[in-house]
């Protein structure tokens, strides 16, 4: 029993004794959970550890706020009303502070009308350093690189 097990953990090594029981059952052998975890466990049997995935954004930003009104981040963020109709919402956050500096709710929002809203707060608060989306399809236009701030991708980040 302990030979086929090894034989079944070779040929899937990210299974446990619970799978490979299942796969031995599958042979026509029987075993109970707890014999097999037992004989899994005397083999010396063990699910190699996962290796972590070397993840892009773990380093500190280069970008990071220092002071308020240095970084901006915008995006949408969608909802529907209980009759069904939906939401479009545009949400603008210093990064320093986390305040919210303005929430702009519609069925739909163009590029003219986030320039709208960015105009209106960059007049109130003064312009930022930096302004930071998550690069999606709303925010490819030309007419938001034309503000005169610098646009940051959170995509292209090295």
């Amino acid at each position: 029993m302990i030979k086929a097990m090894k034989a079944l953990s070779g040929i899937y090594p990210r299974f446990g004794a619970r799978r490979i029981r299942i796969f031995l059952k599958r042979e026509g052998i029987e075993i109970g959970k707890e014999r097999c975890s037992r004989l899994w466990a005397k083999a010396g049997l063990q699910v190699p550890k996962k290796r972590s995935r070397k993840r892009i954004g773990h380093r500190l930003r280069p970008m990071a706020p220092r002071m308020q009104n240095s970084v901006w981040s915008y995006d949408f963020v969608y909802d529907a009303c209980a009759n069904g109709q939906k939401l479009k919402c545009l949400t603008v956050v210093d990064e320093y502070t986390r305040a919210c500096l303005a929430i702009h709710v519609s069925g739909a929002i163009r590029a003219s009308q986030v320039i709208d809203v960015l105009s209106k707060l960059m007049r109130v608060h003064g312009v930022p350093r930096y302004l930071r989306s998550d690069n999606g399809p709303e925010f490819v236009s030309k007419a938001l690189l034309g503000m005169g701030v610098k646009r940051e991708s959170t995509h292209c980040l090295n």
